[in-house]
């Protein structure tokens, strides 16, 4: 048996040691113990720093808000009309709501999603489909494309192209509303649906039985003149 001496407080005393060594101290474990309180601190940092990054690479983006564009334009008499229009980048559905001189309102929605344009007249009680064309889409690319950085347009009366456009509603042609995609459902939810296509004109045995006045910030101002095929 080795002997060993340790220091009391003002002497020394003998003390038993193992071949070893002298028997170790509580405090001898303690660098071990805060070598792994660090290196289980260290990995809990990088956890939760791999956590965030991935909850932020698969967050979804911030959705854009609703942006209203107003447009201002004289017609023939040269007094102003003005219209509001409501464009949903998000989702590529712009919304014309025309305000007439009766102040009752009509509504126009282009779903460029779906290729379709709906008309909601006020002084019917059905919506009108047709299908988009390419004229279309260029007459509602500046309002997707610039009304971010525009919220007013002010058209020239002398610059406008006035156009009449006329929409033949197909006989038997009703559509099931809830078979329409949601715009358009909540757009017609309380009418008819039917489909129209153009046509040159509603000829002299045929009356126009309403029109709707839409103008677009490419100076085009396009009246739209409903009425109803022969059976």
């Amino acid at each position: 048996m080795v002997m060993c001496w340790k220091r009391s407080e003002n002497h020394l005393e003998e003390a038993q040691c193992t071949d070893g060594g002298p028997t170790a101290s509580p405090q001898s474990h303690f660098p071990h113990k805060t070598f792994w309180l660090s290196l289980s601190a260290s990995l809990l940092l990088v956890i939760i720093a791999l956590g965030l990054t991935g909850h932020l690479g698969l967050s979804k983006p911030s959705s854009q808000p609703l942006q209203i564009v107003r447009i201002t334009v004289p017609d023939e008499a040269g007094v102003a009309i003005n219209q509001s229009t409501v464009v949903d980048q998000q989702n590529d559905l712009v919304t014309f709501s025309v305000t007439s001189p009766a102040n009752q309102t009509s509504t126009i929605l282009f779903d460029i999603k779906n290729g379709l344009i709906c008309y909601k007249p006020v002084e019917q009680d059905s919506c009108f489909l047709r299908k988009m064309e390419q004229s279309d889409y260029d007459k509602v690319h500046s309002l997707l494309h610039e009304s971010t950085h525009k919220s007013h347009f002010q058209l020239s009366g002398n610059e406008t192209q006035r156009q009449t456009e006329f929409l033949g509603v197909l006989a038997d042609s009703q559509v099931e509303v809830s078979t329409l995609e949601e715009p358009l459902q909540a757009l017609c939810q309380d009418r008819s649906v039917h489909w129209t296509r153009r046509a040159e004109g509603p000829g002299k045995q045929r009356l126009v039985y309403f029109c709707i006045d839409i103008c677009f910030p490419s100076n085009v101002c396009v009246s739209v003149c409903f009425y109803y095929l022969p059976e």
